[in-house]
């Protein structure tokens, strides 16, 4: 009878372990833990001070990588290899032998992201936690390892593919020059930083052609002595928003102000206020498009893939043209030629002033997430509360650009031809990036 009895409880442990062996597929394929770790990866460049179009670049290989482990879960998907600028074919798994790759698809994107930023050991603390998470799935110690390893060459191609996108001998190109010319950029109080990423038209696009293939309509000729020119006017304008602006205009420059270093003056004392970037901003909207809409681990990693194409190009594109027109900020303009005691609501980045950074990323960002999630997409946006700023809700993502875009006015930090002009030009970005993308067969 105790050995009968011993059989049973043996054969029910057993059974019982094939079944959990035969669930960690499920289990592993839970999209909470991808979306911690590109929360980590945001949360690293804020507090390595990343600017916007670096923010860019790092986002876009990451999320490359994931994606290109991830889609070998579901043969419809495809590679972006080919569609995209200069990426060769990417690994590809041992035939007949089982991986785990949403486990690839996390790790690869943690691997990649963990050598474009400065502090390495907080990513290397989400690389563990990712790994005891799926080793709590309870899956064969082979496939846990070999998802390991597959995530290893992914990570490895993708480093590899980065390194050949003239980032690195950018570092060493000339900084920015002042001009004696009145209309161009001068650097900004309080901090009078230098201009920041003058040569990021070198850097190789994703899908665009060139850096210049979207060149803007030229910004209004500058001419503040005639108080009756167009460019006079658009200077006054900027000044009385700012002066008679609303609550709610103030809520919203505030909202999407998306500074990553804010230098605050307090008598003789200076410190910096570490906030997302604007790229940062709609990659954490994409998240949150895709746990509301309870997409896939696949069509997750796809999201955040496309949405990093388009950021990624639009700040090209954007900084193509703003180190080209160089043109003065409102701010610099107003002081000197109608009230030097007039501030904006926003502190004013250092780069040219047109085009609007915010405009050409949130211009492209809202027509790639409409094409991903569909129109009248209504949700509450939450990604400002951390740093100090209540939640804004929205009945569309273009809705929300068309926010994000008008608050550079409501800031004083751009004229309006930077914002309309801008607009145009991250759509351009946009549908280019939803017309030549292709994920599924």
């Amino acid at each position: 009878m105790f050995r009968l009895l011993f059989a049973v409880i043996i054969s029910v442990v057993i059974f019982s372990c094939k079944q959990d062996n035969a669930n960690y597929q499920k289990d592993a394929s839970d999209t909470a833990i991808l979306h911690q770790s590109v929360k980590s990866l945001t949360d690293v460049m804020v507090h390595d001070i990343f600017s916007p179009p670096v923010a860019s670049r790092i986002y876009v290989y990451a999320s490359i990588g994931a994606y290109e482990a991830a889609r070998f879960a579901d043969s419809s998907y495809i590679s972006l290899a080919g569609q995209i600028n200069h990426l060769k074919p990417t690994p590809t798994p041992e035939a007949g032998k089982d991986y785990c790759f949403p486990m690839a698809s996390t790790l690869t994107f943690l691997k990649v992201g963990k050598t474009l930023i400065f502090s390495e050991d907080t990513i290397q603390v989400q690389i563990q936690k990712a790994l005891d998470f799926y080793k709590k799935t309870g899956m064969p110690e082979d496939v846990y390892n070999r998802s390991i390893a597959f995530s290893d060459s992914m990570a490895a191609h993708i480093i590899k593919w980065s390194s050949s996108d003239n980032y690195k001998q950018s570092r060493s190109f000339p900084k920015y020059s002042l001009q004696n010319d009145p209309a161009t950029w001068k650097p900004t109080p309080p901090a009078y930083m230098d201009g920041i990423e003058p040569s990021w038209n070198k850097i190789r696009t994703f899908v665009m052609d060139s850096a210049a293939q979207f060149k803007p309509l030229p910004p209004t000729p500058f001419n503040m002595t005639d108080k009756n020119s167009q460019y006079y006017q658009e200077a006054r304008f900027v000044y009385e928003t700012v002066k008679e602006a609303s609550e709610e205009e103030i809520a919203i420059a505030n909202f999407w102000d998306c500074n990553p270093f804010k230098m605050n003056v307090t008598g003789h004392i200076m410190h910096a206020t570490k906030k997302i970037t604007p790229g940062g901003h709609w990659v954490n909207i994409t998240g949150l498009a895709c746990k509301q809409s309870k997409a896939d681990f696949i069509k997750s990693t796809e999201a955040y893939a496309v949405m990093c194409i388009g950021l990624a190009d639009a700040f090209i594109s954007c900084w193509d043209e703003k180190y080209r027109s160089n043109a003065i900020r409102p701010e610099t303009v107003i002081n000197e030629f109608i009230d030097p005691e007039w501030l904006p609501l926003l502190q004013t980045p250092p780069f040219p002033e047109y085009t609007s950074g915010h405009s050409v990323a949130s211009s492209a960002a809202s027509i790639i997430i409409t094409k991903l999630f569909g129109d009248n997409f209504e949700y509450t946006d939450d990604t400002e509360v951390e740093f100090g700023l209540p939640p804004r809700s929205f009945k569309s993502f273009d809705q929300a650009a068309e926010e994000a875009c008008i608050s550079r006015l409501y800031g004083g930090i751009h004229f309006m031809p930077a914002i309309k002009n801008g607009i145009t030009q991250g759509k351009n970005v946009g549908n280019l990036v939803v017309s030549k993308i292709k994920c599924k067969q």
